[in-house]
Formats: C-alpha cells, structure tokens, sequence
C-alpha cells in the first residue's frame, strides 16, 4: 500500500498559503501522509497555472481545495480515501 500524499502549491509572502500549510501540518498529527511543498515561482508554467488559485492542495493527485483551505474539509477527503482502499 502506497503512503497518501499530499501536494501543497505555494508561493512566499502568502498568508493563505502560511495557514494552509499549518492546517496539513497539524492534520498529519491525525493522518498518515506525506507533505510536499511546491513553490509555484520556481517554474512559469506553475505560476501561469496556479498564479490566482494558491494555495492549491492536491490529494494524490486530485485536486481537493485552494484558496481558503478548509482544515475539516480535507481531513473528511483524508477518511473518505482511507476507506476506500
């Protein structure tokens, strides 16, 4: 069984993106999976695609929030998937 991950796009001097990340941080105290970080200014393509949407989370690979990201919200996907393995 593969580890869940979870993709956070974001950006510096973002406090969306700040409090995203502390929300899947204090989340991975509940859940098994891991976090990784995307910094969207380290590519144009990135930037171009996700520029007005960060921060942008992605469940293995399934786009579940951006924005406002919603701590209760994700950890519900994290149950769902859990289930249905």
């Amino acid at each position: 069984m593969t580890k869940t991950t979870i993709t956070l796009y974001t950006r510096n001097r973002c406090s969306l993106c700040d409090k995203a990340k502390t929300a899947l941080e204090e989340l991975q105290q509940e859940w098994n999976f891991s976090l990784e970080e995307i910094d969207i200014e380290t590519s144009d393509d990135l930037t171009e695609r996700y520029g007005l949407m960060i921060p942008v989370v992605y469940l293995d690979g399934e786009e579940v929030g951006f924005g406002f990201v919603d701590k209760f919200d994700i950890s519900n996907r994290l149950q769902e998937k859990s289930y249905s393995k």
